[in-house]
């Protein structure tokens, strides 16, 4: 299966093996097609297994084809906000979308900006201060809700629900089932597509990574793409620095979460 079989578009499929990812993961194979559908997803995966991806792609096409689309993408912490963010920049290279991390209180917040990447914190905090508007949100993303709660942000995230329209796709990760989790879920989720990876096969799955001889998945190293990298520096803003992953040639970290 490829990722034109996934329904993804060629300009995204092209940033994508300009980098060197050309088969599909597990996650991606699932989510993707449900994702692009519109249903809700609730996808229990392990690390490193290009999870982040499975939402990034077709959230990609989603705002490209569509006018109007107002995307929340939930985080843990601000670190995981930059990891998602860099991963749009990226694979963003052939369309064009206004996405703000936040990643402090005292930051500007772009109101014309299609994608809004935040913990729940600090979405509470801007929110009280009239300076963001979630209202009009179309697609929500919690990733990883395990993680939200070991950052105990459970409660910060039922705040930041309250906030946001009923009539919404929602699409949830997390790393393991939890107890803790479950009563949230319920709220969020509408009879979602659920999706589960196995671990141990996940894992042989990835071992391509480590054996570039493997038959099953080939994977082309990337060299320094310095018009991705001049369009990330034009339209996002990385602080003083470009994302490593785009500079350090034959990383495959992009397709890793």
């Amino acid at each position: 299966m490829t990722f034109q079989d996934l329904g993804l578009s060629p300009e995204t499929i092209q940033a994508m093996q300009e980098l060197g990812i050309v088969e599909p993961t597990t996650v991606q194979k699932d989510v993707i097609p449900s994702v692009l559908e519109g249903k809700d997803v609730f996808t229990i995966a392990p690390g490193r297994c290009g999870k982040t991806c499975s939402y990034v792609f077709p959230l990609i096409d989603i705002i490209s084809k569509k006018q109007g689309q107002n995307i929340l993408i939930v985080t843990a912490d601000s670190e995981q906000s930059v990891k998602v963010s860099d991963r749009l920049a990226v694979f963003n290279k052939y369309h064009e979308i206004n996405e703000e991390t936040l990643q402090d209180t005292t930051q500007e917040v772009n109101s014309e900006a299609n994608v809004i990447i935040a913990s729940p914190d600090l979405l509470l905090e801007i929110a009280a201060e009239n300076r963001i508007d979630l209202s009009k949100i179309n697609i929500l993303v919690v990733d990883d809700i395990n993680l939200i709660k070991k950052m105990r942000q459970l409660e910060n995230l039922e705040k930041v629900l309250a906030m946001l329209p009923a009539d919404k796709q929602n699409i949830v990760f997390t790393n393991r089932r939890s107890k803790e989790t479950q009563d949230i879920l319920d709220k969020i989720l509408k009879t979602p597509a659920e999706i589960k990876v196995d671990r141990a096969k996940e894992d042989e799955a990835a071992e391509p990574l480590k054996s570039p001889k493997a038959s099953h998945r080939v994977y082309q190293a990337p060299k320094t793409d310095a018009e991705a990298v001049e369009l990330v520096e034009k339209y996002h803003t990385f602080g003083d620095k470009t994302p490593a992953f785009l500079l350090l040639e034959g990383t495959l970290a992009e397709n890793e979460n």
